[in-house]
């Protein structure tokens, strides 16, 4: 008499789809054994045609007997968790938003040693730095400079939002909008990371005695367009200069919108007498201290990124002829391919 009945084609045909798709060979193995086992084969059968030990195509039997083909999948590798990782990970979420000093520690900045010390006491558990310095990565936790910000918050914040939405909603061919601002280069480079071998800092040379020029530049709300004006000082004249060269290549606009920061030179006696000689133009100002309002400043980012950092020129001049190469060609802002660009 059989040990198992024979079995549907359907199931059969289940069976074998789950012993071609898998690949724990271990797997496949058991399955195979119980397919014999349904054809009537015994056990000492099944022995010889798989290399299994009897024990173990009894053990497989039973579990196939007690819970179907499913108890037939191998375990997990590994041990299973031992540590209640859901609480620590609500714990780690918790503590990213606060200072060790909110918990009267001497640091400033939050340390693994630190963190396994804090949820320890929390917990009563043994949780080693080691494992939450594998830990964090994982949850998005990582190790970046901050962002400085002030406490300091625009009271007509809300106001002055909605005129700049407002702008954006009339911006069309006659009514273009800019986003508008000014930027510093200096001849001694930014520093920015770049690959390099373990140990081997790279070195940038500097010039010793920094010198600047600055650029006045908008870039257009719906085209992505950008314009531009230099300089060797930043002030009102600069600015005006950068609003003469708009109302030159817009003359047929019947408004020109500009979205532009609180800076001085945006608000002085010189720049009001120009803009009543010049009715067509409209100064939106952005919340103060809220410069991710103004798009230009992504451009600007990119500028530093792409030319400034880790320059190797030698002279004002050559800087800025690859400032200048950048600016002419890096309209539609984004997405034409500035940063692969040659010179």
């Amino acid at each position: 008499m059989p040990i198992l009945p024979p079995l549907p084609r359907p199931q059969r045909r289940r069976i074998h789809k789950i012993i071609h798709a898998t690949r724990d060979k271990g797997h496949a193995r058991r399955l195979m054994a119980i397919l014999l086992l349904h054809e009537g084969r015994t056990i000492t059968d099944v022995h010889h045609l798989t290399g299994a030990a009897r024990s173990t195509i009894g053990r497989w039997l039973r579990w196939y007997r007690d819970e179907g083909i499913d108890a037939l999948e191998a375990l997990p590798a590994g041990r299973a968790p031992v540590l209640p990782i859901a609480k620590i990970v609500t714990l780690l979420v918790l503590l990213m938003q606060f200072s060790p000093q909110n918990f009267g520690y001497q640091r400033s900045r939050w340390c693994t040693e630190l963190l396994a010390i804090k949820i320890n006491r929390l917990t009563g558990l043994n949780v080693a730095a080691s494992t939450l310095r594998r830990w964090l990565p994982r949850m998005g936790i990582v190790w970046r400079r901050p962002v400085p910000t002030l406490r300091i918050k625009d009271p007509a914040y809300q106001e002055k939002m909605a005129n700049i939405d407002a702008a954006l909603a009339r911006c069309d061919a006659d009514n273009p909008v800019f986003y508008e601002d000014e930027v510093d280069i200096d001849l001694n480079p930014k520093l920015g990371a770049d690959w390099m071998f373990r140990a081997q800092q790279k070195r940038v040379v500097t010039p010793g005695q920094n010198a600047k020029h600055y650029l006045a530049g908008v870039l257009h709300a719906g085209n992505g367009r950008v314009l531009y004006v230099s300089g060797i000082k930043k002030n009102s004249s600069l600015f005006i200069a950068m609003l003469e060269k708009l109302r030159h290549h817009y003359r047929r606009a019947k408004t020109i919108t500009l979205i532009l920061d609180n800076y001085i030179i945006h608000k002085s006696k010189q720049t009001e007498r120009w803009l009543k000689k010049n009715p067509k133009f409209c100064l939106v100002f952005q919340p103060v201290y809220s410069p991710w309002v103004n798009h230009i400043e992504r451009l600007w980012h990119k500028l530093h990124e792409t030319i400034t950092r880790n320059h190797q020129c030698r002279g004002m001049a050559n800087l800025l002829a690859r400032v200048k190469h950048f600016m002419d060609t890096v309209s539609p802002f984004p997405g034409n391919g500035y940063g692969t660009a040659k010179v």
